[in-house]
């Protein structure tokens, strides 16, 4: 079957494609190993559900697709998943937990305390929780003497278009957990960082708020996508913009 009509049978969602063993996934796990997979054979794996591997393949191949990439899936949700023929609540639930497992072996080792006293270690440290992320949450990161995290708290999640945290709440956090110092972080799910008006504002009452209760304010970051921040930073930090 040359290009065309290999293009035009995978656009046809009854088609049966049959491959040739050496052009299995399984098969081809065994002899090349996971990093040798393509996105779609990868997702077909994950997928088997006794559909014919062709089909399974065009399966997997349109969801991706319809995500925009394999890392688009992890703001899917299980009924995401579940309205596509093939995939029933048993496989959406899979598939949430894999997107899940995979976060969670994105996290630092639990040895010692991560250090996050620079805007680039804090985005490091908060990258696998913003993923894919649809809403924006603030987060409060306590931290003791030597800037290293006591405790990570949730303070608010909001709607996709805003979320703020009132001075009180975040304080409240830190003098719960005993921090001298905390950072505060929010997320922008349109993955421009730049600070609104909104973002400014409560930065300077957590400023104030700060000094009155003689906790420091190390940073408030705000985490993007580099490839959406015209600086090319993907984050911008309130204390490197000098507005700290």
């Amino acid at each position: 079957m040359n290009q065309s009509k290999l293009d035009l049978a995978l656009d046809t969602p009854d088609t049966e494609i049959t491959l040739a063993c050496g052009e299995q996934p399984q098969a081809r796990l065994d002899a090349f190993g996971a990093a040798a997979l393509s996105d779609t054979e990868l997702l077909a794996l994950v997928l088997q559900s006794g559909l014919a591997t062709g089909k399974l393949m065009d399966l997997s191949r349109r969801l991706v697709a319809e995500a925009g990439s394999i890392a688009g899936l992890a703001s899917w949700h299980p009924t995401d998943f579940q309205r596509w023929k093939g995939i029933g609540r048993a496989k959406g639930q899979l598939l949430i937990a894999m997107i899940e497992i995979g976060r969670r072996m994105m996290q630092p080792p639990k040895t010692e305390a991560p250090l996050l006293n620079r805007p680039e270690l804090v985005v490091d440290f908060l990258a696998p929780t913003v993923h894919g992320l649809e809403v924006e949450k603030f987060w409060v990161l306590c931290l003791n003497r030597k800037n290293r995290l006591k405790k990570m708290v949730e303070v608010t999640s909001g709607t996709a278009t805003s979320s703020l945290a009132h001075p009180r709440e975040v304080f409240r956090c830190a003098i719960r957990e005993g921090a001298t110092a905390v950072a505060c972080v929010h997320n922008h799910p349109s993955g421009d960082p730049a600070p609104s008006a909104a973002d400014v504002q409560v930065t300077r009452q957590l400023r104030e708020a700060s000094r009155a209760v003689d906790i420091d304010l190390l940073d408030h970051v705000i985490i993007g996508r580099a490839a959406a921040d015209p600086a090319g930073l993907g984050y911008y930090s309130f204390r490197t913009a000098g507005l700290l």
